[in-house]
């Protein structure tokens, strides 16, 4: 059986199918609720420098989703 560990809390997920974790990777809705507030704070953050190419396919996806 599959094995993981919350990123959040650390507590051991065991299970069969990802569905079996419907808050995948973590433990609970408040682990990724966490997790989430410290994206939005900033705490989270990709400091990597853009390529020219890749900024111009955002540019040009706009408001596309997907």
């Amino acid at each position: 059986m599959p094995r993981i560990n919350c990123p959040h809390c650390k507590k051991e997920l065991v299970y069969l199918n990802r569905k079996d974790l419907p808050y995948f990777p973590f433990c609970s809705e408040p682990c990724k609720l966490i997790d989430l507030g410290a994206w939005l704070d900033e705490r989270y953050r990709i400091e990597e420098p853009m390529s020219p190419e890749a900024l111009s396919r955002m540019e040009k996806k706009g408001g596309e989703h997907g």
